[in-house]
């Protein structure tokens, strides 16, 4: 298993898990779209996890890398919060962005989501990629789509105004089940 992130803090906290679970592992901190000066290997699958993409500018520089890696015939794995979320301002009152990735998203932000409550304050640059964004560079680096599915819930408590429904579901108290809140792509490579 080889995993990458951008954070050091993120790499250090895993490898400390695959120690702990005696995995077999590397782990590569960089810029994705750097991946390629670190690693030369293919993959039997790629699993890339929530959170991910709305930090890439290029999603169609993304999906290069996602295919890059995968064996031919191998299995992409994606779980990512849907991009209506991302829409809304941070108390879900109004819809405050484009739902398309017209422009560079540009906040003023306290705190982290890992800890709401953490003392930093910083600029945030994110990009909200509509799913037919995604889909469609995925499809153009040949990645052949199996499954989409899309989910009124998150399975993490990472926004404001959650409430836990069932057991590791979350949804936005006022929204219910009225939109959706993650989605996950199911692929395979199918040239090389």
């Amino acid at each position: 298993m080889t995993g990458v992130d951008l954070s050091d803090k993120a790499i250090e906290s895993a490898k400390e898990l695959s120690k702990k679970a005696n995995i077999d592992s590397t782990f590569i901190c960089c810029d994705i779209y750097d991946l390629p000066n670190y690693l030369n290997q293919q993959f039997d699958i790629v699993f890339t996890s929530y959170g991910t993409i709305g930090w890439l500018p290029d999603i169609d520089k993304w999906a290069k890398i996602v295919s890059k890696y995968l064996k031919p015939n191998g299995k992409f794995v994606f779980a990512e919060f849907h991009p209506v979320i991302w829409m809304f301002d941070d108390d879900f009152k109004d819809v405050k962005y484009k739902y398309f990735n017209s422009k560079p998203i540009i906040e003023t932000e306290s705190g982290t989501y890992a800890d709401k409550k953490a003392e930093i304050n910083q600029e945030c640059i994110t990009w909200n990629h509509g799913i037919g964004e995604v889909v469609n560079s995925l499809i153009k680096n040949n990645i052949e789509i199996n499954s989409l599915k899309e989910y009124d819930y998150s399975p993490y408590n990472c926004f404001n105004g959650t409430i836990e429904f069932e057991p590791k579901k979350y949804r936005i108290k006022k929204m219910a089940d009225k939109i959706p809140m993650v989605y996950s792509i199911i692929g395979k490579k199918v040239k090389n």
